[in-house]
C-alpha cells in the first residue's frame, strides 16, 4: 500500500481514511476557498459542483509540493433552500444558524478528489438530506454550551457523530457523506486504481 497524501485538516476525515487502514500523511491545503468559490458562487454554480471544484482544488494545491503522490482532497457544502451556509465564525453565528436549521430539511453535499502531479485522477460528489426538528432558541443556547468551540469546527455547527445526532428528527444518505467525505466510493477507486489492496 503507498502512502497517500490528505489535503485537509479535518480531524473526522483523517480518523475515516485511517480507521480503514489507509497510510495517510496530513498536509492542509492553504488555499483561500472563498476566492476560488466567489466567481463560482456570482455565476450560479450549484452546490454540488462547487464543492468538487473545491475538493480538486484544494488536492491540486498540495499536489504541487508532492510530485508523484495521490493526493487526497475532500469538501463539504451545505445547502438550504438554494442557500449555501458556511462553518460559522464564533458562537453567536453558530446559535444563528442552527435556530435556521431547525425544523428544517438541508442539503449537505460531500465532494472528494483524487490528484496526482496536478492532474485529477477521479473525483466524486454525494449528496445526504438531512432534516432538524424543532426546537427553542434554549436548547440551542444549552446545546452549544455542552459542544463548546466544536461547533465552529463543521459547516452545519454539528456534529452527528456525537451529541449533534440528537439535533434531527430525519437522515437520508449515507454516514461518511455526513461526516464530510464519501468513503465507500473512495476506497472502491483506490482499489480499482491498485493503492489498496482488492
Amino acid at each position: 500500500m503507498t502512502e497517500l497524501v490528505l489535503a485537509s485538516g479535518s480531524r473526522i476525515r483523517a480518523d475515516l481514511l485511517r480507521n480503514a487502514g489507509l497510510d495517510i500523511r496530513v498536509v492542509p491545503s492553504t488555499l483561500d476557498e472563498r476566492a476560488v468559490e466567489a466567481p463560482l458562487l456570482e455565476s450560479g454554480a450549484e452546490p454540488a459542483d462547487i464543492a468538487t471544484i473545491l475538493a480538486d482544488a484544494k488536492a491540486t494545491d498540495v499536489s504541487g509540493n508532492n510530485p508523484g503522490v495521490l493526493v487526497i482532497g475532500a469538501d463539504q457544502v451545505l445547502d438550504i433552500d438554494g442557500e449555501r451556509l458556511t462553518k460559522a465564525d464564533d458562537m453567536e453565528g453558530a446559535r444563528r444558524q442552527l435556530l435556521k436549521l431547525a425544523g428544517r430539511q438541508h442539503a449537505l453535499h460531500s465532494a472528494v478528489a483524487l490528484i496526482r502531479d496536478g492532474q485529477t485522477v477521479w473525483n466524486t460528489v454525494s449528496t445526504a438530506y438531512l432534516t432538524m426538528r424543532p426546537f427553542s432558541p434554549e436548547f440551542v443556547g444549552r446545546y452549544l454550551a455542552k459542544i463548546g468551540d466544536s461547533a465552529l469546527s463543521s459547516v452545519g455547527c454539528y456534529q452527528l457523530e456525537g451529541v449533534g445526532v440528537q439535533l434531527f428528527e430525519k437522515i437520508e444518505g449515507d454516514y461518511f457523506t455526513i461526516l464530510g467525505l464519501p468513503l465507500l466510493p473512495l476506497l472502491g477507486e483506490l482499489r480499482r486504481l491498485g493503492e489498496i489492496d482488492a
